[in-house]
């Protein structure tokens, strides 16, 4: 039967007979105990061990995934519920993984069964839990394979400085939920719904959490009122120590993940440790079945390369990327830049060989390469009763799109748009999207939102990558005429532009639910109630001249 649930999953089932033993004790440091299910091939002694850690269950597709497909091919599987659920003692304190994590590696050292090394794997949470303990695992620890994460949230919580209002809603919704292991199908379809209306009721951020899951919850409350630079976040943020692993790792992305920008980070500082991991990145969203399914394909060849000696499934390139849009051997018409485009192998990221094209805003709603003439700025309100909605990017999880048609949004008297000229030739970009915006506005606190976009022929917007940025008094500094330069980090990304096709930046104040509205008074996100509307100018003229940087790949006759 699990054999033929991992069959139904589209997951490989490999030649070995599969025992598991079920609810194993894990003893923590504190003396709760948590529970684990021990997967092994029936025929093999003692070989390698996969260690997964879970707060989302340890049976059904769960324990297919991470414990039958595994075992099937010759590695041991240890499927952990993390404290405070599935049977775990303890409460669930999410983020707090550090100390369970390195208790359950001395405990996995200690048994009989255990074959002198180990690997760790999973997506999200299972991903964050790695990073937690990686740095102090031991030599025993062989590779790591993870999927759309980050050794900190902090930083995807708290976007730009604004709070990532409905994945976090989400999230909460969706761990206080999961009771049984085939709970995660229910709450899957259901918490994304409940997040939404709740994000959309209007009411203080504080009630939200109440509205979508019926009570209070406590980790909600808690980032409420810790923002990214409180001490609340220390003990939860792991990026100090990654480029301290040793252990290979193996990493996997979406362009319409909301880890994304942080998980390169994580190949940064992996990189500058002396690394050399691997990283695949493809046209996928958080929660994308697709992408779980691939992982645990490059997981049993990664595995297989570092515990067993047997690199034949690697690539010849750590870095895979799929480059939406039409691929190059393909020169009239395009799909969606989430169906059409191509597989591409490179040695680095950022991928050698970019180079950085500043777009200017140019005065009636251009974009060029050329800067800015004299001119006066754009303006618009924003009305946080009113937010400027988020239509299409980056999601957790639901039945929202990742590509939408952008029209709808960029006819808002509250949305700038700036619009190239219709390309001469294909254009090609890949690598970090940035934005430099002159800014001016009537409110100290507030956002800007800037989204990159591709305009078909007919006139189809569809939204590549965006950033947003949440302003405080003093950050950044004013000039004498109260402009502010500001940088806005927009997710990387990898699209080629066709001919014919236009380059459109939409600049704005708000993404509504996807990041809370700003009040405009400064006062807690939290509990504040009054909302003021912000009037914003954006400049665009020789010594303010706002733009958007590309990563564009050079012409042939330029050598790229």
């Amino acid at each position: 039967m699990r054999r033929l649930g991992t069959t139904a999953l589209g997951l490989p089932n490999g030649p070995h007979r599969v025992t598991v033993h079920r609810d194993l004790e894990v003893p923590a440091a504190d003396g709760v105990t948590l529970l684990a299910d021990h997967y092994a091939p029936a025929d093999l002694d003692r070989p390698p061990t996969v260690l997964v850690r879970s707060p989302y269950g340890r049976r059904g597709p769960f324990g297919l995934m991470c414990g039958q497909a595994f075992a099937s091919h010759g590695f041991q599987a240890v499927v952990q519920s993390v404290r405070g659920g599935f049977g775990s003692g303890g409460v669930f304190e999410p983020l707090d993984e550090r100390e369970d994590g390195l208790a359950t590696i001395a405990w996995l050292k200690e048994q009989p069964w255990f074959g002198g090394t180990f690997a760790m794997h999973g997506p999200s949470y299972l991903g964050y839990v790695q990073w937690a303990v990686a740095a102090e695992a031991g030599p025993e620890l062989k590779a790591l394979s993870m999927q759309v994460t980050a050794s900190q949230f902090r930083d995807a919580i708290n976007v730009g400085g604004t709070f990532a209002l409905e994945s976090t809603l989400i999230w909460v919704d969706l761990t206080s939920r999961m009771k049984h292991p085939l709970s995660g199908i229910t709450t899957g379809i259901m918490s994304p719904r409940r997040a939404r209306r709740a994000a959309l009721s209007g009411r203080p951020l504080a009630e939200l959490d109440v509205l979508a899951t019926g009570r209070q919850q406590r980790f909600f409350q808690d980032l409420l009122v810790n923002g990214p630079d409180t001490p609340f976040w220390d003990r939860r943020d792991f990026s100090p120590t990654v480029s301290e692993v040793r252990a290979p790792v193996n990493m996997t992305g979406g362009w319409y993940d909301i880890f994304l920008p942080w998980q390169l980070k994580d190949y940064a500082a992996l990189r500058a440790g002396g690394q050399r991991p691997y990283l695949t990145i493809g046209p996928w969203t958080h929660a994308d079945q697709r992408m779980m399914r691939g992982s645990v394909v490059e997981a049993l060849a990664w595995f297989r390369a570092h515990l067993l000696d047997d690199p034949g499934g690697l690539r010849e390139n750590p870095v895979r990327l799929f480059v939406t849009g039409p691929p190059a051997r393909r020169r009239a018409g395009v799909g969606r830049p989430d169906t059409g485009g191509e597989w591409r192998e490179f040695p680095d990221w950022p991928v050698p060989g970019m180079r950085e094209r500043r777009w200017h805003l140019q005065p009636g709603g251009g974009l060029g390469r050329d800067r800015p003439p004299a001119s006066g700025p754009d303006r618009y309100r924003y009305d946080p009763d009113h937010p400027t909605p988020f239509l299409g990017g980056p999601t957790l999880m639901g039945d929202n799109q990742p590509v939408a048609d952008q029209r709808r949004l960029e006819r808002r008297r509250d949305v700038l748009v700036y619009t190239s000229e219709p390309l001469a030739e294909d254009l090609e970009i890949i690598g970090p999207v940035t934005a430099e915006l002159f800014v001016r506005s009537n409110r100290e606190h507030t956002d800007f939102v800037v989204r990159l976009c591709d305009v078909e022929p007919g006139g189809r917007s569809l939204n590549l990558c965006e950033g947003m940025r949440r302003l405080v008094p003093g950050t950044p500094e004013p000039d004498e005429d109260g402009v502010r330069r500001v940088a806005v980090e927009l997710w990387p990304s990898g699209h080629r532009f066709a001919a014919g096709h236009r380059i459109r930046v939409q600049v704005c104040s708000g993404a509504y639910p996807r990041v809370a509205r700003n009040p405009g008074t400064g006062e807690p996100i939290g509990t504040a109630t009054r909302m003021v509307t912000a009037d914003q100018e954006v400049f665009h003229d020789p010594g303010r001249p706002s733009a958007i940087v590309l990563p564009e790949m050079p012409p042939p006759d330029e050598g790229g």
